[in-house]
């Protein structure tokens, strides 16, 4: 499969999409609290989702039987939504797609839930430094390794490990395209960056080592030795200077900050 270069037009229509994503998000976020189940928060996008005129793009994707990958703790990515109720302390990375206009959006966001530790808390923030350290190196004249380098250097240089067997991806009128985007890797090598292409990047990130393993459902990814990891996701579009970041996660971090002010207030 080669890379399919996007048009201007076709840029813009995959940001709307992207921007959908961070939506909702945002709509998950202001719910999400200890108690509620996955899969309330899988119901809650798929209703937002198609209320928009869009379609779910995880739903079906492979047999997948949500509209949202949520993943618990030490489960990595590709949860599956059901009856497990979040508690207070859990980490929760939450990835989202859509179809709009017949193109792809997708995003991940790694949520804490009530109080957490410190290592956890350290492993949420420096995940999404290595997200956004990585979009810096998203322009033209450099290569998917640059990317991958910023974010295994950043990740073990703070001493978490770096999942291997899972990688970012073009995005397109299809989920997965190409290129792919690996989390680690040394930079100046890989395919070079252009104008035109558009790839999300996201960082798994282990609190322990960087090991995983498959549950018997076929979907559910988690650190082998059973500490927390996190996911953060953008789609973004390679700009001759700097990346052009499709997704947002404005509105999901003002859904995030209210949410954590009305907990402590009640507390």
């Amino acid at each position: 499969m080669q890379i399919i270069y996007k048009t201007p037009e076709e840029i813009e229509l995959i940001r709307v999409s992207s921007l959908l994503v961070g939506d909702t998000l945002a709509e998950v976020a202001a719910i999400l609290k200890p108690g509620v189940k996955t899969i309330e928060l899988d119901a809650l996008a798929e209703t937002f989702i198609r209320d928009q005129k869009s379609i779910p793009a995880f739903k079906g994707y492979g047999g997948f039987p949500g509209s949202l990958c949520i993943s618990v703790n030490a489960e990595v990515v590709h949860g599956i939504p059901g009856n497990r109720e979040i508690k207070d302390g859990d980490v929760v990375s939450i990835d989202c797609g859509v179809i709009k206009n017949g193109f792809f959006g997708d995003s991940a966001y790694s949520f804490t839930v009530g109080e957490v530790n410190i290592e956890t808390r350290n492993l949420i923030r420096v995940t999404k430094e290595c997200l956004l350290r990585s979009i810096e190196m998203a322009h033209t004249g450099c290569r998917i390794g640059d990317i991958s380098a910023a974010v295994q250097d950043h990740a073990e240089a703070n001493g978490f490990g770096v999942v291997r067997e899972l990688v970012g991806h073009g995005v397109g009128k299809k989920l997965h395209e190409k290129p792919e985007v690996p989390n680690y890797g040394k930079k100046g090598t890989g395919i070079l960056l252009k104008t035109g292409m558009v790839i999300a990047i996201e960082p798994m990130i282990n609190a322990g080592k960087r090991q995983i393993k498959q549950l018997k459902d076929g979907w559910t990814i988690l650190t082998a030795d059973l500490k927390p990891s996190a996911h953060f996701e953008h789609t973004v579009s390679i700009g001759e200077n700097k990346a052009d970041v499709l997704s947002s996660f404005e509105k999901i971090e003002k859904a995030e900050l209210y949410n954590n002010n009305l907990s402590k207030e009640y507390k």
